[in-house]
């Protein structure tokens, strides 16, 4: 079908129900509306499916999530005889109808699923899928995305999101559904045939203990202020019963920002590297006289940080800092308390700080670098696992506040880095510094590194063939300096290079320590560029990286 006809079925078919075919008519009436909402379909990559909410082959409804439910569960029943599956979903708008739509399709393929009946964090999932020995998990949450967004991210029984094998697999059975095909079993009846079960409360009790026994140092006490807002989101439960089982953690909870709110009113990009969705956080930690700020995403995967100096200002951490201040903390601890795993592997994304690098070999530990994507550090981990050597494991990071110490999760965690962060201000505290006295010493020891992310939003109906055409222009015409220095070294990702799958990704490096990696989001229609610049002091590195900015900025222009 072509664009208009597609419309047309959406707006007439007896499949759809009576407001959706009364919005695929109105939509009709706008050319650009009907070319925006029909012209392409959800892309299912390996972390599903994920788009605007509303009416189309183009945005996150309840007949897009039944397609590709139903082509999840076939592909289940092709490898699997009684195959089961895990549902969590977040706060945002269409998550408990999109988790109860899941659920009815799974049932009425005679596939065992497992519903959360409250909000849960995504880590949450990710631990569910192992410890009900689940074939899958799906969590319904747009993650960090603004408030128009949702999504619907697919686990492999490994709890990782799912691989790129498995997506092009579920893809072709997904390919093969019509929109309004798939079949839906009621609640009452798929329970009464045992297909679907609720979650126990005990599963959470279990994540909070598992999270607990990744402490590096249990037995630190010091009294520390803790600020901490959940945006709205899912991560006010589970991280307040991570926090109250460690001594001298005074919480104070941003109670503005508590009560779960898909429209995220006084931040409407609920994303905790963004400065706007953290100003409400950081004036309740001054006025509470906090040590530092916490805030979670929405589905509470991703942590952001604020600390305190010394002389009482607060600063926003990055991603890449926290990544690094954890870091040494972990390694540096686990040394002191021997318990550090002979060969020990720490990971990292290709655009995360190589300042990773130096603090690794501090430490006699491994650096295994892999694509962008949590997912690829959880599958680290489970390479691992098969050679019985996963304890080797310390620790992950990604630049955009993605945070993992433990092996009973195979995403970013939220809750987790939660308790770090805690446990680490208490063990500066211990000596009479702040956190930000920490990284000041770690830049001292290892040398400074600034970092910075552009991100260049593509506009019009069909923005990823837009993104497209942009990766193919820097392809045949690249730069050729950065900040004034010849770029040596090239990589482009798409060839599957160092060892890794192929991937639509472009870095640029010179000889002294100069680099900027471009891809386009996997999750909105943005273009990213990650920069970095190492030097001698924070503000010649701070110098580089505003001048790479504004080349940058005239050459995606």
């Amino acid at each position: 079908m072509n664009v208009q006809e597609m419309a047309q079925f959406w707006a007439t078919g007896k499949g759809f129900d009576q407001p959706t075919r009364q919005e695929a008519q109105r939509i009709l009436s706008d050319p650009q509306e009907t070319l925006a909402c029909f012209g392409t379909e959800l892309t299912f990559g390996t972390g599903g499916l994920r788009g605007v909410l509303g009416t189309g082959t183009a945005r996150m409804n309840r007949y897009t999530v039944a397609r590709a439910t139903l082509g999840l569960a076939r592909y289940l029943l092709s490898a699997h005889q009684e195959p089961s599956v895990v549902i969590a979903h977040d706060s945002r708008h269409g998550s408990d109808t999109f988790t109860e739509t899941a659920a009815q399709v799974l049932c009425a393929q005679g596939v065992k699923t497992y519903v959360f009946p409250k909000l849960e964090p995504t880590p949450m999932l990710s631990y569910a899928v192992r410890a009900l020995h689940c074939d899958a998990g799906v969590m319904i949450t747009a993650s960090h995305n603004p408030a128009e967004y949702n999504g619907y991210k697919v686990y492999g029984a490994d709890g990782c999101q799912i691989t790129d094998h498995a997506a092009a697999l579920i893809t072709a059975q997904i390919e093969q559904v019509a929109y309004d095909e798939a079949p839906f079993l009621r609640e009452n009846d798929a329970r009464r045939r045992g297909l679907w079960l609720t979650v126990s409360d005990s599963i959470d009790r279990d994540f909070a203990q598992a999270c607990l026994f990744c402490r590096p140092n249990p037995s630190l006490c010091e009294g520390v202020r803790v600020a901490y807002t959940p945006l709205y989101g899912t991560g006010l439960v589970a991280v307040r019963e991570v926090l109250r089982h460690m001594q001298g953690i005074h919480l104070i909870e941003v109670t503005e920002q508590c009560e779960p709110d898909g429209d995220f009113p006084t931040c409407p990009k609920p994303n905790p590297e963004l400065d706007a969705a953290l100003q409400l956080g950081v004036e309740t930690a001054k006025a509470e006289n906090a040590d530092l700020l916490l805030a979670t995403d929405p589905d509470c995967d991703r942590v952001g940080v604020v600390v305190r100096d010394s002389a009482g200002c607060f600063h926003r951490l990055s991603g890449n800092e926290v990544g690094l201040l954890l870091s040494e903390y972990i390694l540096s601890t686990r040394r002191e308390t021997g318990s550090m795993p002979k060969h020990p592997v720490v990971v990292k994304t290709i655009v995360t700080s190589d300042l990773l690098f130096p603090i690794a070999k501090e430490y006699g530990a491994e650096v295994r670098e892999v694509l962008t994507g949590f997912k690829y550090i959880g599958e680290v981990i489970g390479q691992l696992e098969k050679q019985r050597d996963e304890d080797r494991f310390v620790f992950g990071f990604e630049e955009s506040c993605g945070y993992l110490a433990g092996t009973h999760v195979r995403d970013k965690d939220g809750v987790m880095a939660c308790m770090l962060v805690c446990e680490m201000a208490q063990a500066y505290a211990s000596k009479r510094m702040t956190l930000w006295d920490g990284l000041c010493a770690l830049y001292r020891r290892y040398g400074c590194m600034g970092t910075a992310l552009m991100s260049f939003e593509i506009a019009g109906a069909l923005p990823m063939e837009k993104m497209e055409r942009q990766m193919k222009e820097l392809r045949a015409h690249p730069p050729e300096t950065l900040c004034g220095s010849a770029i040596s070294n090239v990589k482009d990702y798409a060839a599957g290079i160092d060892g890794l799958p192929k991937s639509n990704v472009l870095s640029y490096s010179t000889t002294d320590g100069l680099k900027a990696i471009v891809r386009p989001s996997g999750t909105e229609p943005k273009i990213k560029v990650y920069l970095s610049a190492r030097s001698k002091t924070a503000e010649e590195a701070e110098a580089q990286i505003q001048q790479i900015k504004k080349e940058i900025t005239l050459l995606m222009a």
